[in-house]
């Protein structure tokens, strides 16, 4: 590891490798019994996190004396879902250029039933009163490089085309809201992000479900599902669920159905908490509106104020373990926490002394598109979705929802899309899987360092449709 400024080093000292979100929380539920015994049900989710419960959710408001039973692995929520950023952005396609670069023909439905999808989760948050500290008060994507501009303003153009309603920010109206000497200008979006504690949407989903009949059960690994001519057997250890119809929700976990692991890859975003920050200290940034905010560059960060106006500081250093192996050690890198530090005080070098309370790590679900996708199989007894790719807070309820309509056998607006429609190309294999990523990173870091031109390692990928940017 390079020599680490001493103002870095004086900002990790105290930090603890622990999620922040769960730190101590009065609101986190009791845990649910493991399964014991051979049950049979109408529809059984695999998989307690965002995606398995908004499918229990809306399967029961669809059809309320449906029969649901969740199963999970470990605990609600343990994966992803409650230790992202809180993020919640009505993108279903990890940002509009992303999208657009794939479906240009059909972005203007996508970013409708996007925004109709965040719009939706709100509604389902005050309707069933969970109290997750949501805060719809929209995002600033900020340039922190001249180049950066001319691409923000490109897309400000096609997504107000398409029924969006962004604002381009220059240099002095982006530092008036968040002060930083390195902003460039800004992409404001006024409603398309809202901000939430995880966990807690977490933990408020599973009470929703529960209140309407769903059964959860903990700590039961799913071993392996068994076609049963019009059911399918979903076996555990310690019992199994005989159900008509089964939902996929296991994110980064290896999948159930051998042929959808080539197109999912692990790879590890970590996240730093500050101390609360003074008066004073939040004088000198600004950040009245409290928005989230990322970076315009290939390789970004995300950053947030929490409930007690501490700072969320994550991304950027994106981590593929060789295998694409999932590992509770991998949760912890020190180096990462480093880097990050370092780029948090070249944002705000007035916070200068400031010091970091909590750092973690956690898997994504990646795919080559950057964006969900889902598939049916068992004769269409089984349905999944993946690939959320570090922006599924709000598009799990989508890839829920959809999951749901396959399941059922309903054509909607949704399903006729090629986003559903189609898959993702797939990963090689490993060994080759790690060069291809590794070198793909380093090709994104020089993008980032030359101006954002794209070398031709980069441009092949783009003509292949990859188009890796992050």
């Amino acid at each position: 590891m390079p020599a680490i400024n001493p103002i870095v080093l004086n900002s990790l000292a105290d930090l603890q490798p622990s999620l922040y979100w769960l730190d101590a929380d009065p609101l986190e539920p009791s845990s649910h019994s493991a399964l014991t015994s051979d049950i049979q049900t109408d529809l059984c989710i695999i998989g307690a996190g965002y995606t398995g419960l908004w499918t229990a959710l809306l399967a029961k408001e669809r059809e309320p004396n449906r029969e649901v039973v969740i199963i999970e692995m470990r605990e609600t929520g343990n994966g992803a879902s409650g230790r992202n950023g809180g993020f919640c952005n009505a993108s279903l396609t990890h940002g509009f250029v992303n999208g657009y670069t794939r479906f240009p023909d059909e972005m203007a439905i996508i970013e409708k039933l996007g925004r109709e999808n965040l719009d939706a989760m709100e509604e389902t948050i005050k309707r069933y009163k969970i109290d997750c500290d949501f805060e719809r008060n929209g995002e600033l994507r900020m340039a922190v490089a001249p180049w950066q501009m001319a691409g923000l303003k490109e897309e400000a153009i096609a997504r107000n085309k398409t029924g969006d309603h962004v604002e381009v920010l220059d240099r002095d109206q982006v530092r008036a809201l968040v002060n930083s000497p390195i902003y460039e200008g800004a992409l404001f979006d006024h409603d398309g992000t809202a901000l939430v504690d995880p966990a807690r949407l977490v933990w408020g989903l599973e009470k929703a479900c529960l209140s309407l009949g769903v059964k959860i059960y903990e700590n039961s690994k799913v071993d392996e599902l068994i076609d049963d001519g019009d059911h399918v057997v979903v076996k555990s250890a310690y019992g199994s669920i005989r159900a008509k119809k089964v939902a996929l929700a296991t994110n980064v976990y290896t999948p159930l159905i051998k042929s959808v692991k080539k197109y999912v890859i692990a790879v590890y975003d970590f996240q730093l908490v500050t101390q609360p920050l003074t008066a004073e200290q939040l004088e000198s940034i600004g950040w009245k509106g409290r928005e989230g905010l990322s970076d315009a560059g290939y390789q970004f960060h995300y950053y947030r104020l929490t409930k007690e106006n501490e700072i969320l500081w994550g991304g950027y250093d994106a981590v593929y373990n060789y295998a694409g192996k999932v590992r509770q050690e991998y949760e912890t890198r020190p180096e990462t926490y480093a880097k990050l530090a370092t780029n948090f005080f070249k944002t705000f070098p007035q916070l200068a002394g400031i010091k970091f309370t909590h750092g973690w790590g956690g898997a994504i679900d990646t795919c080559s598109r950057f964006s969900p996708f889902w598939g049916q199989a068992f004769d269409d007894k089984v349905a999944y979705v993946l690939g959320y790719t570090g922006l599924g807070v709000a598009t799990t309820r989508f890839g829920a929802s959809v999951m749901l309509d396959l399941l059922d056998g309903v054509e909607s607006e949704a399903t006729q899309l090629s986003m559903v429609k189609h898959k993702p190309i797939p990963f090689p294999p490993e060994p080759f899987r790690f060069l291809f990523i590794r070198l793909t990173q380093w090709a994104i870091t020089r993008a980032d360092k030359n101006g954002g031109k794209r070398n031709l390692w980069l441009r092949l990928l783009d003509r292949l449709g990859l188009g890796f940017d992050s």
